[in-house]
């Protein structure tokens, strides 16, 4: 048995008593019952026109909009010309400043028509009738940061296909933080609390390592992973862990995974209608898991040899249309430790 889930379980368990004891005392308040909200921002109405010119994607390290990967999405879907409009969607308010963070960043690029925020705080918001009106209507949606268990829980409701509806007439898609992770084709969705590198190499099946799959599977980006704060927040060990068990469970096809993290600070990847991504202002990492794992075992540690990472640096490109056979370094994993230098190494000759 994982320790580390026995510890965080049984902490869990004592707060979730504690808090029941308080409500049940009347010093807690009950939760506010949930309710979307929207605020939007620019023209009261709609931008119309026949067709667009996308699809194209926006994943960026932290939940805020990178405003020149923003900015070439919404050239790419316009043609150049006109405008259009933007969603964003967000599981929470801010706990501070504008109510409209992303939105006040888009409405400062340009060809933005207008931005509708909407925050929804339950899953049964998916199928409210405004909120998909507004995303049928719009030619790009960011999902904002946050939790992405609460954009995780939309997965067969009308905002799902909605989404969809948008990247297939040649909009767009796109978020940060949490709103990267919802994304990739599987999602690590966090549902029962963030897990670690260390954790989750020490056990690919620690109770913390839940997916996602079948939300989104967008063009050229199959069996994809996504991960934010990448290096930061010291993610390329959990990444590790989660192609390599994707693989040994079949979440994605051709016995290959592909994890993609990208850094905080500005970190975004831009990706086109080709499949060629572009990355804007701070590094990333792909991660190919293409072989089962030595060892994918409940309860025990994770040994996985030669992962190939590809490190990109601000302005670089990586195609994945016609994904790379070189131009990446090797590392493993053995009983649960990764190898040192995860995030630099000297990479293959093409």
């Amino acid at each position: 048995m994982n320790p580390f889930s026995v510890s965080r379980g049984a902490l869990r368990t004592a707060l979730l008593a504690s808090v029941l004891a308080l409500t049940c005392a009347g010093l807690v308040a009950p939760p506010v019952e949930a309710r979307a909200d929207r605020v939007r921002l620019g023209s009261a109405s709609d931008a119309s026109r026949a067709s667009w010119s996308g699809p194209a994607f926006t994943m960026n390290g932290d939940g805020g909009v990178v405003a020149a990967s923003m900015g070439r999405a919404i050239d790419a879907i316009r043609g150049g010309s006109g405008s259009l409009d933007v969603v964003v969607l967000a599981g929470s308010a801010p706990s501070s400043g504008s109510a409209t963070p992303e939105c006040d960043t888009v409405m400062g690029l340009a060809g933005v028509n207008s931005c509708t925020t909407w925050t929804l705080t339950a899953a049964s918001d998916g199928n409210n009738a405004q909120v998909n009106q507004d995303i049928h209507n719009a030619e790009f949606v960011y999902f904002a940061g946050g939790d992405q268990c609460r954009y995780a829980a939309w997965k067969g409701t009308d905002l799902q296909a909605s989404v969809k509806s948008v990247v297939a007439k040649g909009g767009g898609s796109g978020g940060g933080s949490a709103g990267t992770h919802i994304n990739s084709s599987v999602v690590y969705d966090a549902c029962r609390g963030s897990i670690t590198s260390s954790e989750a190499l020490a056990d690919p099946y620690d109770s913390y390592a839940t997916f996602t799959t079948g939300m989104f599977s967008w063009p050229h980006y199959a069996d994809t992973i996504n991960d934010s704060h990448f290096v930061a927040r010291d993610r390329m060990g959990r990444l590790m862990s989660f192609t390599a068990r994707a693989v040994k469970d079949g979440l994605t096809a051709g016995g290959k995974a592909w994890g993609v993290g990208v850094n905080e600070g500005g970190g975004s990847l831009y990706l086109d209608a080709q499949g060629k991504a572009t990355l804007y202002g701070a590094d990333a990492y792909v991660v190919l898991a293409d072989h089962q794992p030595e060892r994918a075992v409940s309860g025990q540690s994770l040994t996985y040899r030669n992962f190939k990472i590809w490190h990109l640096k601000p302005g670089a490109t990586f195609d994945f249309a016609q994904r790379p056979t070189c131009g990446y370094y090797l590392r493993s994993v053995t009983n649960g430790r990764a190898d040192s230098g995860l995030y630099d190494g000297t990479s293959s000759a093409c």
